[in-house]
Parts: structure tokens; sequence; C-alpha cells
């Protein structure tokens, strides 16, 4: 096979690493994430306004943001190897083309399969560029403040859901939702298209630390205050199981999460509609949760930063748990919009600690990919809990059901999260624990 490696970008030295180059890079990679994600969040505002136009059911609606997550999961996967293979830039240019034609697309579209098959269309190739892949390129340019410089990263995604929300209900008020649709596609696109011309460079994979001796490891997080480190690191064994069945469980544990995730997010206009308050109360809900879980990411950031990503995960979704517990007893409009505020303060920071802990635990010339599946598995959950609440609400008229079963999923998430943790006390414990010679 032909050598293509000179055609490539080259790796940035290791000097770069933490510096104020990485930190331009990472304020770019916000404004793309910020843009790429859009599509994620509006797709929840014009739910009432598709669903009335194409005489459709609650759980069809629902279907256009089951069909584009499940599509920006399966992306990720190939987008990371992409950009792990020939570069960022590449793969963020056609994620931008794919953008602006799957909103302009949506917003002709005549059925709600043809809305269904845009979205799918922005997902696979658009949003997918924007997620996965750079959330493995921020874990590779950052060391000591790693897990606050992902943890910005990924609050692009909430931005995103804190900003286009409000202003796409007013597009919908104003000029209607097909050249609301038309609109936002022209300027995620090309503002992508502007940001991704900045992000050439290769991260620095070669020049990546391996795993230090035990000593060396503890030391160096007691001394630099960073999370610890197992004391005795080794990424061909993650938390002492083969890579394949490592990678399973915490994609299972991804799915899990998303799925009691989604019912409020995916469901918070229309739930709001059916409780007679209106889908513009329900928009703003959808935008202050948003809201709230960017400060939740950074916060989780600068957590993970001290007790390293297992625990952080464990924690969130203890967290999520009771946000999802307290919708059940109160549905007022106050009441509803502090549950929102919670449940973002809560849930923010649970998918950035999926990445923190491939870093950790994997070796990192393969984190694009591996980041790639488990956010895959994290979309599949958001796709198959914002359908599964359509169709309890279908089948049952009523949320409360559906609320259930979001909480029925965390309880497998949290019981996973817990294994692997004690699966790392485990270890800890048998490395720390004296050898004796038998002679």
């Amino acid at each position: 096979m032909p050598n293509t490696s000179s055609s490539r970008p080259a790796a940035a030295p290791a000097s770069l690493i933490d510096s104020p180059q990485a930190a331009w890079r990472l304020l770019t990679t916000l404004g793309l994430v910020v843009l790429g994600n859009s599509s994620m969040y509006v797709v929840s505002v014009v739910l009432p306004a598709v669903q009335a136009e194409f005489s459709v059911g609650r759980a069809d609606a629902s279907l256009p943001y089951t069909l584009m997550m499940v599509c920006l999961g399966l992306g990720g996967i190939w987008t990371g190897r992409m950009a792990d293979r020939h570069g960022l830039m590449p793969v963020l240019c056609v994620g931008a083309v794919a953008v602006c034609g799957g909103f302009v697309w949506a917003g002709l579209s005549g059925s709600i399969w043809i809305f269904g098959l845009a979205h799918g269309l922005m997902g696979l190739i658009g949003s997918s560029a924007t997620f996965a892949p750079l959330m493995a390129d921020t874990a590779l340019w950052w060391n000591k403040r790693r897990g606050i410089a992902v943890a910005i990263c990924a609050s692009g995604n909430y931005i995103a859901g804190a900003l286009w929300p409000p202003i796409v209900q007013h597009g919908i008020e104003l000029i209607g939702w097909r050249q609301t649709y038309v609109l936002l596609g022209l300027v995620c696109g090309v503002g992508m298209l502007l940001l991704a011309l900045r992000m050439r460079q290769r991260a620095p994979v070669a020049q990546m630390d391996a795993a230090p001796s035990a000593p060396a490891a503890s030391a160096r997080g007691v001394a630099s205050g960073a999370a610890p480190l197992p004391l005795s690191l080794d990424r061909s064994r993650p938390f002492g199981l083969r890579p394949v069945h490592a990678q399973l469980l915490l994609c299972v544990a991804g799915v899990a999460c998303c799925v009691a995730m989604a019912m409020p997010q995916v469901h918070i206009v229309a739930y709001c509609t059916d409780l007679g308050f209106g889908a513009a109360r329900g928009a703003e809900m959808l935008s202050l949760m948003l809201a709230c879980g960017i400060v939740s990411r950074l916060v989780s950031g600068v957590i993970c930063d001290r007790i390293g990503g297992v625990r952080t995960l464990l924690l969130g979704s203890a967290l999520q748990g009771v946000g999802l517990a307290l919708f059940l007893p109160f549905d007022g409009l106050v009441p509803l919009y502090v549950i929102s505020a919670m449940f973002g303060l809560f849930q923010g920071g649970i998918v950035p600690a999926y990445a923190i802990i491939i870093r950790e635990y994997f070796a990192p010339q393969e984190a694009g990919a591996r980041v790639g599946a488990v956010i895959m598995a994290t979309l599949i959950g958001m796709a198959l809990g914002g359908w599964m609440s359509g169709w309890i609400f279908d089948v049952t008229g009523s949320y409360q059901a559906a609320f259930i079963n979001g909480m029925g999923w965390n309880l497998l998430n949290l019981s996973i999260v817990g294994w692997l943790y004690w699966r790392v006390r485990y270890q800890r414990a048998v490395t720390a624990r004296p050898q004796h010679s038998p002679w």
C-alpha cells in the first residue's frame, strides 16, 4: 500500500499540551460543538408543530429524533476513526455541509419520513463530526486539566441546548418552522466551515504519556492534586478486564443512563403542552435545564480532575435518578421550572465522564474510536429513550409511566458503574498488598 503519512497533518509537539495554543483550540472546539449539535435540541422544539402538520401520533413524531440520535451514534464511530487517521479538519468540513444540507432538506420535507431522513443525515455525517471526535481530540491536548477541558468541550452541547430552543421557538412563531430550519442550516453550516479551517493540526498522539510506575503515579497524583490513578495502570487490562469486555460494559451503561436522560430532555416541551402551560414554557424549561447542564459539566470537570472519571460518573448517575424521581409528585409550573434546573445540574457531567474514563484506562492511540463507540451508545440511549417515552405516552395517555421507566434504566447504569468502581478499588487493594517471598 502507498504511504500516505506524508499527506497527513503533522502531529503537534508535546510542548503544546496544556499550552495557550491548546486553550485557543479548545475555544474553537466549543464553537464547533455549539453549531454542530444544534439539531439535537431544536427537533424537540418543533415536535408539536411537526406532529400537527403531518397528523401523526406522539411516537411517530418522536421518530426523527430517534433516527437522528441513532445515526449520530453510528456516525461517531466512523468520524472518530477518520479523525484518528486523517485529522479533524476534513471530517469537520464534510460535517458542515451535512448540517447545512440536513436542515434545508428537513425544512422542505413533505412527510414525517423525509423529515426523519433529513435528521438522520445530520446525525450520521454532520453532528457526529462535532461530538465524539472533538471530545477525544480535547482529551489528547490536555493532561493537567484534562477533566475541565473535556467538560468545556462537552458543555458546548448544552450551550447549544440553551441557545437554540428559544431562538427556534421565536422563529416558529414569527416565520414558521420550515423557514426557521432553512435559516438555521445556513448559519450553522457556514459557521462550522469557517471554524473547521482552524483545526488543521493533529493532536500530539505520539507523545502521549505512558503508563507510569505505581509509586510514581501515586506520588504524582498526591503532589499535583490530580485525580488519583490506579496503583498499577495497565491499559491492556482496563478494570482488570479484556478491553472489549470493559468497552461493552461502558457502552451498556451509556445506553442505560441516556434512556433515562432522554425522557425530560426530549419530551419536556410536549409535557408542558399537555399540562396546559404551552410550548413556549416547555422550551424555556428545556433551555433552563440545559443551561444548568453547562454549569454541571464544568463543575463535574473540576471534580473529575480530583476524583477520576469512574467516581464522577457514579455520582452523576445517582443524582440523575434523584432528579427523575422529583418529576413524579410535582407537575405545577413553578415546581417544573425548579426541577428542570435541578435535573440539568444533576446529570450534566455524565457523558463527559465516559471520555475521561476512556482516556484514563485505555490506550490513548485508540481514543477517537473508543470514545466514538461509547458516545454512540449514549446517543442510542437518547434515541431509544426519546421514542420509548413517546410510545409509553401513546399507550398510557400519561408521562408518569415514562418517568418510572427512565428510573429503571438509570438503576441499571448505577449498578454497572458501581461494579466498575468496586473493580478499581479491588485492584488498588490487591496491588498495594505487600508481596511476601516464600524464600
